[in-house]
């Protein structure tokens, strides 16, 4: 299989890090794990610097404080492809992605150059949201699809799998978007430069423990923002 890196950011999961590493390591011999930590005050960024120091295959960046969610994974893009990625994932530290999914999306990887992990390919596949927060995240996708024409069910989903090609076909530095909205731009990115992109189905578990990242800046920003990627795509600018 190629070579792998899979891209973890975190802010407060020292609760979770040292078990979400450990089941990653265990999904092949060549998957690495890199951590970028938000300077984070429960030390999760210590924890991994002690893992890191008895495997090559784990790798920690620091950051100076909390830089937005989409900053930490345009770090980890670039860091990844620096050290030989030929396969990136994106995922998150709480448990809300599941690390048995990944051998699922090495093997989707083959045939495509993006996999998206899926909670509304396959009806709605959500465990322990309330109502109002289900609602809120299957209708940005509604309206992501109308607006955009992005053929995806879930274009906010945080679990994703890239061909390195991907990656360095995007201007990375352009991409200035956070939470729902720089998942969308990343796919919309991908779709309209000719890249296969395809959903695999996942089961989408509120987060074990620690607190939710979302917040209205995020809400308002992805409502604008995709309009904002319509026209910039009319005018041949994506």
């Amino acid at each position: 299989m190629p070579n792998t890196t899979i891209v973890v950011p975190t802010y407060n999961e020292k609760q979770n890090i040292e078990r979400l590493i450990s089941m990653l390591l265990e999904t092949g011999p060549d998957v690495n794990v890199l951590v970028v930590d938000d300077n984070s005050p429960d030390q999760t960024a210590e924890c991994v610097e002690a893992i890191a120091s008895n495997n090559p295959r784990v790798r920690l960046i620091k950051r100076p404080g909390k830089m937005g969610l989409g900053t930490a994974y345009i770090t980890g893009f670039k860091d990844a492809l620096e050290h030989g990625a030929e396969i990136v994932i994106q995922m998150d530290a709480d448990f809300s992605h599941d690390p048995c999914y990944i051998p699922d999306f090495r093997v989707a990887i083959e045939e495509n150059d993006l996999v998206i992990g899926s909670r509304y390919v396959k009806g709605v596949n959500v465990v322990n949201w309330p109502i109002d927060r289900l609602l809120l995240s299957y209708f940005a996708n509604f309206y992501t699809r109308v607006i955009t024409g992005l053929p995806i069910h879930d274009a906010t989903s945080g679990f994703k799998c890239f061909r390195r090609e991907v990656l360095e076909s995007i201007n990375l530095a352009e991409i200035i978007s956070d939470g729902y909205c720089f998942q969308i731009e990343m796919t919309f990115r991908a779709w309209r430069k000719g890249f296969r992109v395809a959903e695999i189905p996942i089961v989408f578990v509120e987060r074990h423990s620690g607190t939710s990242k979302m917040s209205k800046h995020i809400i308002w920003e992805a409502i604008w923002k995709v309009w904002w990627l319509r026209f910039k795509a009319l005018l041949g600018d994506l």
